[in-house]
């Protein structure tokens, strides 16, 4: 199945802004997250068609999945 995965902020460096990707049925996000190498802790938003989204969510054809990092600041 192909769903669109969308990288925020340093999530892109060496990886992309936004590209469609092929996963197995019944795969979740955080095998996408895994399979980025993007530190799990450094994760602050994870949204699925604009909506929150857990890492033990199961993902659907034609999804969008958008990774955002946590934004420190003070």
């Amino acid at each position: 199945m192909v769903v669109t995965v969308k990288l925020f902020a340093t999530f892109q460096a060496g990886r992309f802004e936004a590209a469609p990707r092929e996963y197995p049925v019944g795969t979740r996000l955080s095998y996408i997250v895994d399979e980025l190498r993007i530190p799990r802790e450094e994760i602050g938003i994870l949204l699925v068609n604009s909506r929150h989204a857990e890492l033990e969510r199961e993902i659907a054809p034609g999804d969008v999945v958008a990774i955002f990092p946590q934004i420190g600041g003070g």
